[in-house]
């Protein structure tokens, strides 16, 4: 990837497929704020890996660790929902191990977030000799406690970044077609998301490469 050239998804796809070597399994992280585009660019990019390099690829949502609601109502924190504390890091940094330590043909779990039930639902996606994970998630590079040990567990990290303006839209449209008023997202918004993505934005430089989506292709800002 070379700094200041735009490229379609397929591109960042040949060049993941090239770091693949003998039996292991390669991690890519995709990290940034909230409605940046990462489950699009995560999924676009597996798909395109698997049908034109014909490299298994699959997909290793963060989101899937989200504490359950009534976890997080135990503690008083639902309102709080999104913030680096109401996920399970542990269980997360346990499975992303387990990702790469399993021999490829293992079966490993992987669960997601479903946005209509508002809770994680385990084991909905499994890995077994897929040769690429992509990680997506907003905190993969948190330098925090439990978050910090994220990082040794991916083999490269990709920052999505997006300007707020676009994220506050994308946001709004998120949060009222999952059941809010209006009034609810902009307070959502406004309470959690953006404060949420300021401090996602300061990971940024612990990324080996930046990257904007531009009208459906990606704009690589820096790479490291």
């Amino acid at each position: 990837m070379r700094a200041g050239s735009e490229v379609p998804v397929a591109e960042l796809a040949r060049w993941v497929s090239t770091r693949v070597s003998g039996d292991c399994r390669y991690i890519l992280g995709i990290a940034g704020p909230p409605a940046a585009g990462k489950s699009t660019l995560a999924q676009n990019l597996a798909v395109a890996i698997t049908t034109a390099y014909r490299v298994g690829a699959g997909i290793a949502p963060m989101d899937g660790f989200h504490r359950t609601s009534a976890e997080l109502d135990a503690a008083g924190a639902r309102h709080r929902k999104g913030q680096p504390d109401t996920f399970d890091v542990a269980g997360f940094v346990a499975r992303l191990k387990l990702l790469r330590d399993a021999p490829l043909g293992e079966r490993v779990p992987w669960p997601i977030y479903d946005r209509e039930l508002h809770d994680p639902v385990p084991d909905v996606i499994t890995f077994t000799d897929q040769q690429i994970a992509v990680v997506e998630g907003n905190y993969l590079l948190l330098d925090q406690p439990g978050w910090v040990e994220v990082r040794s567990q991916l083999d490269e990290v990709w920052y999505l970044d997006a300007a707020d303006v676009v994220i506050e839209q994308r946001l709004t449209d998120r949060h009222v077609l999952g059941g809010k008023t209006p009034e609810q997202a902009h307070t959502k918004i406004t309470d959690s998301d953006m404060p949420n993505a300021r401090l996602i934005s300061h990971t940024r430089d612990r990324a080996d490469a930046v990257l904007r989506e531009t009208y459906g292709n990606y704009l690589i800002c820096e790479v490291r």
